[in-house]
């Protein structure tokens, strides 16, 4: 290897601004970095043209690859391509050319000064010489030298969905995903020189998290909050960062929006009115209201989740892998014959039911809500607090209510959570609070004197 690619192939301590006016017809192209659009199973290299003097015209010199392609991440295999961009652009400038064997006796003092390769060069000179024209021992950068900023952001957060992909739901993953773009598009904006995960700070976190409060709510933020802290948690566990600031990042208080039940009155209205006017969405309503299931969960179903000799219905819950529960006879009586029914199909579609419907389950879901938006709740003037999930609510409350009649509380809630589905009676607790389902006895005597 000539002197010329020795004094490109090594990395600097210290580098300035690249920024250079060029003549009219210069004797080179800028340098460029391949990266093989970031296959790491490919060669990376640095190339450039240089004017051939017989021809005056620019011709592709030879691929400049050093010791690049040794390191395994992007970040790592940038760093060092980088610096020797940096080394040949200087070379270049100086006048040396590639065409050309040149001798270590032509690079002089007041030349290397200002290519800033002062001792490394010098280095160089020496080994070539005591070597007979054979450069040995040339002592690159380590491996940790070229992590001082870490991965780049971007790399580090597409890293981390590939963790995930097959520790969580594909809907979790593309909440993480959206979160991610959300985060790294906001910080270009606002820190747009920050491209590592050593350049992050709590600062920069506690800078998006307040725009995210402002703009929407405390619930947003927290939310964004807890999947920056699997991002950044994830890189801690893995070696990628030293710490995640999110620890030290408070939770906001915030207050849930909840559904409210309905009133007899106002439940049986509806029925009464999808009766005639949406059949279908008034069985996706008794699927919620009569099995206790999210809407997501009955947007999920298939005609081989709804086992119609044994009663019972198969289907993926909030929490949890797939669970079973009966089919209560009310609900029983309401669904058609699927016997003819390609098992694999959707129970519910838009237009029937048992068919065929490629899209996403929440897409799914926020059709059937949009569309309980347009046929109930515009037809009867409902607000913002009631939803599909609001028949959940109500009959859990009267199944609750029901049961407490002739059992203590406690015996209650042991029943009521193998219906409903709850993991643990505290969370079946919570949500009974939450929903207002239990209330204290008529207290009046107690106030008498």
């Amino acid at each position: 290897m000539s002197i010329f690619l020795h004094a490109i192939t090594i990395e600097h301590e210290s580098e300035h601004d690249l920024e250079h006016d060029l003549s009219t017809k210069p004797n080179f192209s800028v340098p460029k970095i391949y990266t093989a659009k970031g296959d790491l199973s490919k060669r990376w290299y640095v190339y450039f043209s240089f004017r051939n003097p017989k021809t005056n015209k620019l011709e592709r010199m030879k691929n400049i690859y050093g010791k690049a392609n040794n390191y395994k991440t992007k970040a790592d295999r940038l760093t060092i391509l980088t610096s020797y961009r940096k080394n040949l652009l200087k070379l270049l400038r100086a006048g040396y050319s590639p065409l050309e064997n040149q001798s270590v006796d032509k690079i002089h003092e007041p030349d290397l000064k200002h290519v800033r390769v002062d001792k490394k060069i010098e280095k160089i000179k020496t080994e070539y010489t005591e070597s007979t024209n054979k450069i040995a021992n040339i002592e690159l950068p380590t491996q940790s030298e070229t992590k001082d900023l870490g991965m780049p952001l971007k790399d580090a957060f597409d890293y981390v969905l590939k963790l995930k992909k097959n520790q969580v739901k594909a809907r979790t993953v593309q909440d993480y995903r959206l979160k991610g773009q959300a985060f790294l598009k906001w910080l270009s904006k606002n820190y747009p020189n920050i491209k590592y995960t050593h350049q992050l700070t709590k600062k920069m976190l506690l800078d998006f998290l307040n725009e995210i409060v402002i703009n929407t709510s405390p619930r947003n933020r927290n939310n964004f909050r807890l999947t920056l802290g699997t991002f950044l948690q994830t890189l801690e566990e893995n070696e990628i960062i030293k710490f995640n600031f999110i620890k030290t990042i408070k939770v906001l208080k915030s207050i849930p929006n909840r559904n409210k039940t309905f009133s007899l009155e106002v439940e049986k209205s509806i029925f009464k009115h999808l009766t005639k006017e949406d059949p279908i969405l008034l069985l996706y309503i008794k699927f919620v209201a009569y099995n206790f299931l999210r809407p997501i969960e009955v947007s999920r179903l298939r005609i081989k989740d709804v086992d119609l000799v044994n009663r019972t219905l198969t289907f993926q819950a909030k929490n949890s892998k797939l669970k079973k529960k009966i089919i209560p006879q009310m609900l029983f009586d309401e669904i058609p014959d699927l016997s003819n029914l390609n098992p694999n199909d959707l129970l519910f579609t838009p237009t029937e039911i048992g068919g065929a419907w490629d899209t996403k389950e929440t897409n799914r879901r926020n059709y059937f809500s949009k569309r309980f938006k347009q046929k109930v709740k515009e037809h009867f003037n409902l607000n913002e607090d009631f939803g599909l999930y609001s028949f959940r609510h109500t009959y859990i409350t009267k199944l609750y209510r029901v049961i407490l009649k002739d059992a203590t509380p406690f015996e209650a809630k042991s029943k009521l959570m193998l219906i409903t589905g709850h993991n643990s009676m505290s969370a079946l607790e919570k949500y009974l609070r939450d929903i207002d389902a239990e209330l204290a006895e008529d207290y009046s005597n107690l106030l008498k004197e």
